[in-house]
């Protein structure tokens, strides 16, 4: 009988360990939170807002708002992940996009598949839809400049420690002349200790 309750109680002892080992919890999404060392949200983030907020530093804007007498137009186009691990450089861009969008001072046209998909969808009104609603054909508004970039990194170990530094690189060229308007960039240094 002692043996029968035992081993009743290590079953129950270890169904209520196995149970309790991992818990979530949800938190804001701009909260910083960095467990593995490695590019993350927050780095994301944190270089789209800087990097644009030294683009629209730079007087390129103002020069050519002056000389057009209209906002420039942009594209983003690739931003190339060089570092040494896996990069979404997507969701960088989509960063980078919203940064745009939120200042205002420039224009932002869709880019590569989305503008594709858009090109389909106009495609497919001129069959479908209504021609009062029919979206037209050579309307779209054409980009003044391309951003482009790499994300790069350097890492150095020793034993348990680890320093990993990511350089992000962002230039804009004019799209008509290839001249290169602003050229920028953002480090993050972090240290790992295993």
């Amino acid at each position: 009988m002692n043996l029968r309750f035992f081993s009743i109680y290590c079953i129950i002892a270890l169904l209520v360990v196995g149970g309790c080992g991992r818990q979530v919890k949800r938190v804001d999404p701009s909260t910083q939170i960095d467990l593995s060392g490695r590019w993350n949200d927050t780095d994301s983030r944190q270089t789209a807002n800087t990097m644009i907020t030294q683009m629209f530093g730079n007087r390129w804007a103002v020069a050519f708002e002056q000389r057009h007498q209209k906002k420039p137009v942009i594209i983003v186009g690739l931003v190339t992940n060089r570092s040494t691990e896996h990069i979404s450089s997507e969701t960088f861009i989509r960063d980078i996009e919203r940064a745009v969008i939120n200042d205002g001072s420039i224009r932002l046209v869709q880019a590569g598949d989305r503008r594709e998909e858009l090109r389909r969808e106009r495609a497919g009104q001129q069959d479908f839809a209504s021609p009062e609603t029919t979206a037209r054909w050579g309307r779209e508004l054409g980009a003044d400049f391309m951003l482009q970039g790499t994300i790069n990194s350097i890492e150095d170990s020793y034993r348990r420690n680890r320093v990993v530094n990511y350089q992000i690189d962002l230039m804009l060229t004019n799209i008509e002349t290839n001249e290169v308007v602003w050229m920028g960039n953002h480090e993050i240094k972090k240290t790992i200790r295993n």
